[in-house]
């Protein structure tokens, strides 16, 4: 979620062509057949599903520096990096912008949303209470903040020069900066506004306490001299996607946690870490955080980037409760895990690993899911089995258990115990025969179809020779998206079972393309299924409506030389993985965590790094998104969209 094609090039104004890694350092064609695999798919083939509910007015490819919606829909400017969460912190002035006055205001890079609805007659401990409530005109907002940019965020820097001469003030406020936020909001007669002064608004950020739990907790690769039992840390980063839990608590990813830690891996005594360190783009010439705060320098404290990658399980609905990192689910650049429940069934998450030729994971817990027994299902995700993805030719998967002992996974190639399995989870997974992926991203589950669908962004390293069934393009540009069907029928899926069947959902790209990188397959390829503006490249993120439509969010798409942007689609009958456009980003700028309230009558999404271009900075920014203003800089913002009439969005 935080890259971007650096060779392609943009056919309107200038645009950034060099997408930002977290913390970014200096200097750091032969596909399958268009149609591989597209097969009918997860439900009833003569299901019509999705075959009339999208109704809105496509809108078109465009590359400017507003934001596009189709004919009859608005959206209310949410909240922006710098807005303040209680009534007392005033108007944000950014050139006065201290770490102390962050800690009190929105963050920066807004990324994934989740949207947790608020009981009046339910209080702390009780979000199962508040999620079944589906109240949709009051809820907790919790977002993300994946990275920061001091360039775009302070005066006097250049991309270039904020690399390694960040001053300590700034990276000070880029440590608040980072993290999440919860924000009570409510819809009005004058549109949804954030409740200031609300007791659940809290941000957590680098310097928020929490616990590390699961079977890595304690072990000798987790503790540092400021914490030799390894079981505390200090803040999270790189906090891409999420997920939420039935008994209301939220997950929230580490993703691109090795761009904070500057060293030189070769100068690390341990050769396990060395190793380690350079699997995650820990390098010398990284950000200079560990100037301000030493353990982001693993010179000095080895083991911190261990204790980091991980998902984060924190209660919106007790602001005095501790984030825990849950180590059972692995350590690896984590977009995201979503859970999938059913009483008295174990629960199941589902995630991806973005980077290329990395994997897609399953977790299963040990015990089952009881609902209303909070204290019980807070423990699901603390013990159980992760697995990596295998995905063969025919269709065929299977889920390769991550266990200590088993199969390659013994002291003969390294491992001590479990906890070296989690904390290496990577070199695990390739050790297991795990299928190498094109940049896995959101995973997550249909609730009508019960299917589970894998965004696969890109992967330009992939060359030819090197395709396999599930990943069938060479130099990947355009992405794809898989469908994983697990054992049973639709709502009765066993997702508990170590076999699955996979399809090619949608091949990403220009249908008309020369190039077979970059040539699209979509649905039953039947005319008049796509438009001239439905197709797209690069899926990241996903989202379902209650009808089972998917939302697939993009990032990349400047690339081919419009914005990235929002598509909706059915998953099943004759119009099955045939896009329609809805949304359009500002130049610069990626859409992130699309959320439905429950009722589908309002649409939150997340505006990342607008203006984000060659040459832009905060004193001659490309442009002033959202807010037009010549005093502010451009500032990633949360929308939340609605139909004009009232009715549900996308219908």
């Amino acid at each position: 979620m935080t890259r971007r094609n650096d060779e392609a090039e943009a056919t309107e104004a200038p645009v950034s062509l060099t997408r930002r890694t977290l913390f970014k350092a200096l200097g750091a064609a032969t596909a399958a057949t268009t149609g591989a695999s597209l097969l009918p798919g997860c439900g009833a083939k003569s299901s019509d599903q999705g075959a009339e509910n999208l109704g809105f007015a496509e809108i078109p490819h465009a590359l400017d520096f507003r934001h596009h919606l189709p004919e009859g829909y608005s959206a209310d400017l949410l909240l922006r990096w710098g807005d303040p969460l209680d009534a007392f912190a005033g108007r944000f002035v950014p050139e006065k912008l201290d770490a102390k006055e962050q800690a009190r205001r929105f963050g920066y890079n807004n990324d994934f949303i989740a949207f947790m609805p608020l009981d009046p007659d339910a209080g702390p401990g009780e979000g199962d209470r508040h999620c079944q409530s589906q109240n949709s005109a009051r809820g907790l907002l919790c977002v993300n903040h994946e990275y920061t940019q001091p360039h775009l965020m302070f005066a006097g820097y250049t991309e270039a020069s904020s690399v390694r001469g960040t001053s300590d003030a700034h990276i000070a406020v880029e440590q608040q900066a980072c993290g999440h936020s919860v924000v009570e909001i409510e819809q009005t007669n004058d549109g949804w506004q954030p409740v200031l002064g609300s007791p659940y608004n809290r941000r957590i950020t680098l310097t928020t306490a929490m616990e590390i739990v699961g079977a890595a907790a304690g072990d000798k690769r987790l503790q540092t001299s400021e914490d030799p039992s390894g079981t505390q840390v200090f803040g999270t980063v790189g906090n891409c996607a999420g997920g939420k839990t039935p008994w209301g608590t939220v997950l929230i990813a580490e993703e691109g946690f090795g761009g904070a830690f500057q060293g030189d891996p070769d100068n690390v005594a341990d050769e396990v870490e060395a190793r380690n360190h350079h699997a995650f783009g820990i390098e010398e010439g990284n950000r200079n955080w560990g100037d301000y705060d030493r353990r982001f320098d693993i010179t000095v404290e080895p083991n911190e980037p261990n204790r980091f990658g991980w998902m984060v399980e924190y209660d919106p609905y007790d602001p005095e409760s501790k984030p825990r990192k849950l180590t059972g689910l692995g350590r690896f650049e984590h977009e995201g895990f979503t859970v999938v429940s059913k009483p008295g069934e174990p629960v199941v998450a589902y995630g991806g690993d973005d980077d290329e030729h990395q994997f897609v994971y399953r977790f299963v817990s040990s015990d089952v899911y009881r609902p209303g027994e909070n204290d019980h299902n807070r423990q699901l995700l603390t013990a159980g089995t992760l697995y990596a993805g295998q995905f063969r030719e025919g269709g065929a998967g299977t889920w390769l258990p991550l266990v200590f002992g088993q199969g390659p996974l013994t002291p003969e190639n390294g491992f001590r115990n479990q906890a070296d399995v989690l904390i290496d989870c990577r070199r695990a997974a390739k050790l297991l025969g795990a299928t190498p992926m094109d940049r896995p991203e959101d995973v997550e589950t249909n609730p009508v179809n019960d299917c589970t669908y894998v965004m696969l962004t890109k992967n330009k390293k992939r060359q030819a020779g090197d395709e396999n069934p599930a990943n069938p393009r060479a130099r990947n540009t355009a992405g794809h998206v898989l469908e994983i069907v697990p054992p049973g029928r639709n709502g009765l899926r066993d997702h508990a079972n170590d076999t699955f069947h996979w399809n090619t959902f949608l091949l990403g790209g220009n249908p008309n393309a020369e190039d077979p990188a970059e040539r699209g397959a979509y649905g039953q390829q039947q005319p008049g299924n796509i438009s001239t503006h439905g197709w797209f490249a690069n899926p990241d993120n996903v989202a379902f409506d209650g009808l089972g439509n998917m939302w697939i969010a993009t990032d990349g798409c400047e690339d081919f030389g419009f914005h990235d942007g929002l598509w909706a689609m059915a998953t099943e009958g004759e119009r099955r993985a045939a896009p329609k456009h809805f949304f359009g980003c500002p130049q610069g700028g990626e859409i992130c965590g699309p959320e439905f309230t429950p009722d589908g009558k309002t649409l939150f999404v997340a505006v990342q790094h607008p203006a984000d271009a060659d040459n832009s900075t905060f004193d001659t920014p490309l442009h002033r998104w959202p807010d037009n203003d010549p005093q502010l800089p451009p500032r990633p913002s949360v929308l939340a969209i609605r139909r004009d009439d009232g009715g549900s969005v996308g219908s």
